[in-house]
């Protein structure tokens, strides 16, 4: 299972209609910024321009604290970022954590890098130029500390290196960004637009980065690189400070409730975001399949047979379904 959030292994597995089933296999919000219907429409019907690139980029500017100091680039989708990134960094081996999301291996290999793994900033190894963080970590939940980023950040640019944070989940702990370092150290912030707006269908990221390591990046993207509908949507919901902090305390309070069924069913959360719970049974793969048989998709993975991941249930519905599957 390389990914959550496609139902078509699981449908093809264990049968039913894509309405029947409950998606639990991603970290996305399970209920969405509400788009309005006139904005939408009528972003469908002509190319974006630079004043729509302006405007959604200022509102990101404000929700992800960038500094003035350093520069915001749109991308159609993080992903995209993601596949990028090691074909405009400098040549050099790069660190990334043994257990993260896999693509960013996956993408400096391809990209030609030798990759090597550590466990913590703390440990990078000498022979590293770049280094990659998953922040909160994917899927365990782990954050890096602002001063173990900033220390890492030092030490690879005087290797002339980058340091990429992947900041997907870190909508529901904002204090915690390293945006701020930004304007002064190679790093480079990836924020993941779809997620926490649950939007993840418009493909929309964000890098913040230096003004040079920007340019490269703006320019490997080049023109109309994000759609009209994403620019506007993302620029209304980026702005919208009451339902940003509803939703913040709505996920919480759902990721509580959610840890106290799976207790119930012999789980032991051992990490996660508000957005996803991580999970340890001792037999997981035989509790993803039970589940499935009842329509319900979580996560499983293939290095850890006992581990489990949950997206949030989207109302009282799913939740009780979920209760009942679980038993």
């Amino acid at each position: 299972m390389k990914h959550g959030g496609d139902l078509t292994d699981a449908i093809a597995q264990y049968g039913g209609a894509p309405h029947a089933w409950i998606d639990l296999s991603t970290g996305i919000n399970p209920t969405a910024w509400p788009v309005p219907d006139a904005p939408l429409l009528s972003s469908l019907h002509r190319l974006p321009s630079l004043s729509d690139e302006i405007v959604c980029l200022d509102a990101a500017r404000m929700r992800y604290r960038i500094p003035s100091g350093a520069e915001a680039v749109a991308a159609p989708g993080t992903q995209a970022l993601i596949q990028w990134l090691p074909r405009l960094a400098p040549a050099g081996a790069v660190a990334i954590a043994t257990t993260t999301y896999s693509e960013h291996a996956q993408a400096w290999a391809d990209g030609g890098h030798q990759v090597l793994t550590c466990d913590t900033l703390d440990g990078l190894p000498d022979s590293a130029k770049h280094a990659v963080i998953v922040n909160p970590n994917n899927p365990d939940g782990h954050i890096t500390p602002f001063q173990v980023i900033e220390y890492a950040a030092i030490a690879l640019q005087e290797r002339g290196g980058w340091l990429v944070v992947d900041e997907a989940f870190m909508d529901t702990e904002p204090d915690k960004t390293a945006a701020s370092l930004c304007s002064g150290l190679p790093i480079v912030v990836l924020r993941s637009f779809g997620k926490f707006y649950g939007l993840a269908g418009i493909r929309l990221g964000v890098a913040i980065a230096p003004s040079e390591i920007a340019g490269r990046i703006r320019r490997a993207l080049g023109p109309w690189a994000v759609s009209t509908p994403a620019l506007t949507i993302g620029a209304a919901a980026l702005r919208d400070d009451d339902w940003t902090e509803t939703t913040r305390r709505r996920l919480a309070s759902d990721a509580t409730r959610l840890d106290a069924l799976l207790h119930t069913a012999g789980c032991t959360v051992v990490g996660g975001t508000p957005l996803f719970r991580l999970v340890r049974h001792q037999d997981a793969l035989a509790l993803h399949d039970r589940l499935a048989r009842r329509h319900i998709w979580c996560r499983r993975f293939d290095h850890a047979k006992n581990l489990l991941r949950f997206g949030l249930p989207g109302n009282e519905r799913d939740f009780a379904r979920l209760a009942d599957a679980l038993g």
